[in-house]
């Protein structure tokens, strides 16, 4: 079965950190770029952070900037998202997802470019 899997999240007071995990199952994670996704209740999902095939390349979202640092082992085929001086505006459900190309994340990207989503796991900020 071809699937990514996220772990990692849960809730996190503000100023805290978390790192996310995607891995790949089915598939080799190298032959994809990887976006990480957020969805906050009542809002578009929107893209946060993405890393290229090799990992020579990253883009984030404006608000991130300086935060949140995507990475990959292709070795271990997994994607992380490490996550730090986390706000209750992080507050979402967050997904990765794989694709071919490598998009940047401003403008956010059209979702039916990704080959693979995961399930999403949530993130909760909040004293």
């Amino acid at each position: 079965q071809l699937q990514l899997v996220e772990s990692g999240g849960g809730l996190v007071q503000p100023g805290g950190s978390l790192r996310l995990s995607c891995a790949a199952s089915g598939f080799t994670l190298e032959d994809y770029a990887i976006t990480w996704f957020r969805q906050a209740p009542g809002k578009e999902r929107e893209g946060v952070a993405s890393i290229d095939k090799n990992g020579r390349n990253t883009h984030y979202k404006d608000s991130v900037t300086g935060r949140f640092t995507i990475t990959r082992d292709n070795t271990k085929n997994s994607v992380y998202l490490q996550m730090s001086d986390l706000k209750p505006e992080d507050t979402a459900v967050y997904y990765c997802a794989a694709s071919k190309y490598f998009w940047a994340v401003r403008p956010s990207p059209p979702h039916q470019s990704f080959d693979y989503w995961g399930q999403g796991i949530q993130v909760t900020v909040s004293s």
